[in-house]
């Protein structure tokens, strides 16, 4: 067997089998998808009501969102991380992966509002006044018409945004080890490999993105299939 294979066999081995270090890599990504999966909830609570705040009638409402928009859109994700966990929660003792999800969250929520925004943009004025028309409020016309037309164009990009999301939270690295690239980091502070571990987790968050833009790509089609029929 060539030496370089045994190197690498050697490698591997140190990365995931000795003390059963593969245990912090499937954690990891655990705890990857699940922050990743709250804080697109979170961000699309806050989205929406931002969006909606963004086209009210009312000029402070309009000034709030848009404010909350442009800064969070316009500074870094990791300075928000930090400034939410060294600043808010300086004295709170709460578990960092809640710190990091509801970082990502405040941080996605300023993108979904600019996209479910323009998704309610993009339902044609005459919905909105045939419901009007038929005696319905505002609200009630938002909820039963607008709303569940603009969700068809809302969901692809959501699901964009669950993916970025996945690759964002990595930063999270800057609170606590707990995530895919924190494995990486456990890792390589005893083997003093760099190169496997890295190699390691950038094959995971393909994987694991690769299926979940399929899994996208399907539901997207199916979308468009129901609305030909």
């Amino acid at each position: 067997m060539p030496a370089w294979v045994v190197d690498l066999l050697n490698r591997l081995n140190s990365t995931f089998v000795v003390d059963g270090r593969w245990q912090w890599f499937v954690s990891g990504l655990g705890y990857t998808l699940l922050i990743s999966l709250f804080s697109v909830l979170l961000g699309l609570v806050i989205g929406i009501l931002m969006a909606l705040m963004r086209l009210s009638k009312s000029k402070i409402l309009r000034a709030v969102s848009g404010i909350y928009i442009d800064i969070i859109r316009g500074t870094p994700t990791m300075v928000q991380l930090l400034i939410i966990y060294l600043v808010i929660f300086a004295n709170v003792h709460i578990d960092k992966w809640v710190v990091g999800f509801i970082a990502f969250g405040i941080n996605s929520g300023a993108y979904i509002a600019e996209i479910v925004r323009g998704g309610i943009l993009s339902v044609n004025i005459g919905q909105t006044e045939a419901g009007r028309s038929l005696g319905m409020t505002h609200k009630q016309t938002m909820a039963s018409i607008v709303m569940p037309q603009a969700m068809k164009n809302i969901l692809p990009a959501l699901g964009n945004e669950f993916v970025v999301l996945i690759k964002e939270t990595a930063v999270i690295g800057m609170i606590a080890n707990i995530d895919l690239v924190g494995a990486a980091r456990k890792v390589q502070s005893l083997t003093y490999d760099y190169l496997i571990p890295l190699l390691s987790i950038a094959v995971i968050y393909y994987v694991v993105i690769k299926i979940i833009s399929t899994l996208l790509s399907k539901v997207e089609k199916g979308m468009r299939k129901a609305d030909k029929r």
